[in-house]
């Protein structure tokens, strides 16, 4: 318990001195990269414990994302809803006002995925493989039809004009919070438990694990994280669509995974980092060889090759580590 704290309190105060630092050495487009890359880590680490850890491949952390991100920007945001009976517009004024305020909206919105996590998990509990990926999808379609069709949350338009507070400091501390919460679930008998059901269900449920509950336990835990993470992009961006969560977004998650390694934490975190800096990197690429679009055929074709010559992704299931660097090294031991 008191080593989680002092961690906790160490990357709290690490994301402040890293917040300060960016605001004043970094550029503005560079510390938007960084914030979407915390952002990005937010969400492969979370869904690394659906889909690395358990096993279960997910393809809804997309919708989880839009219900974090609406539900927090409703409480945050001016609303201007239109009186279908009046036809006048009525103005309703934020419910949580100031940047500490974005906490506990940020807080709500990551338990209201949380909640939609529950609702998903327990009917799918028997599916598995294709079928809970296609489940899974049906949900997020769901959730974006049904943003499309409410106009308290402003419909096909979105909701523009979210407040900015979504800074370096609290996406940093959210991120630092998610991975340290994932490595100690990933070491804890609640993980181990996970592996378990991911190598062989069947072998692990006769062993006395409660798989159904576990399996349930795991999407409401990715759930809330990408909760958090649509909350933050939301206020980052300060706009909001249901375009902006689409099933593109699910399988670019998904593709941070597999790049990095299904059930390596550390594979998720690089896995997020080069996805998130390789396309504004390959702009540059772009703008020199003055072909639009050439730097996502780059983009794909640096993906296809490493699915070509390691499959398993850059860690496989392997964490970073002293003995890992040596490996990887030239002339290192095997």
């Amino acid at each position: 318990m008191h080593r989680t704290l002092l961690l906790l309190v160490a990357g709290v105060s690490l994301a402040f001195g890293v917040d300060w630092f960016l605001g004043e050495f970094i550029e503005e487009y560079v510390v938007r990269i960084i914030n979407l890359c915390g952002i990005a880590i937010i969400l492969a680490v979370s869904l690394n414990v659906i889909n690395g850890l358990c096993g279960q491949f997910s393809l809804g952390h997309a919708g989880f994302m839009a219900i974090g991100a609406y539900v927090s920007a409703y409480f945050t945001t001016t609303l201007r809803v239109l009186n279908t009976e009046t036809g006048e517009t009525v103005v309703r004024s934020p419910l949580f006002d100031g940047a500490w305020g974005f906490v506990p909206a940020l807080l709500i919105g990551g338990m209201a995925a949380a909640a939609a996590g529950l609702v998903v998990g327990v009917p799918t509990l028997r599916l598995k493989g294709d079928y809970l990926a296609i489940a899974t999808l049906g949900f997020g379609e769901i959730v974006i039809i049904m943003l499309t069709n409410f106009e308290s949350v402003g419909a096909a338009r979105g909701l523009p004009g979210l407040p900015n507070y979504a800074s370096s400091f609290w996406i940093l501390t959210f991120a630092w919070i998610c991975v340290v919460s994932s490595v100690f679930l990933q070491r804890s008998t609640f993980g181990r438990a996970l592996i378990a059901i991911r190598e062989n269900e069947l072998a692990a449920e006769v062993m006395g694990i409660r798989v159904a509950r576990l399996k349930v336990m795991a999407f409401i835990y990715g759930a809330f994280f990408a909760g958090l993470a649509g909350g933050l992009l939301g206020h980052l961006l300060r706009t909001i669509s249901p375009s902006t969560f689409g099933f593109m977004k699910s399988i670019e998650v998904v593709v941070m995974l597999v790049l990095g390694g299904l059930g390596s934490l550390t594979g998720a975190i690089v896995g997020a980092i080069v996805l998130t800096v390789l396309p504004e990197a390959l702009r540059d690429v772009e703008q020199q060889a003055k072909l639009p679009g050439i730097r996502m055929v780059v983009y794909a074709l640096v993906l296809i090759l490493l699915m070509i010559f390691r499959p398993q992704g850059i860690f496989g299931q392997r964490e970073l580590s002293l003995k890992l660097l040596r490996r990887l090294l030239p002339g290192g031991r095997k």
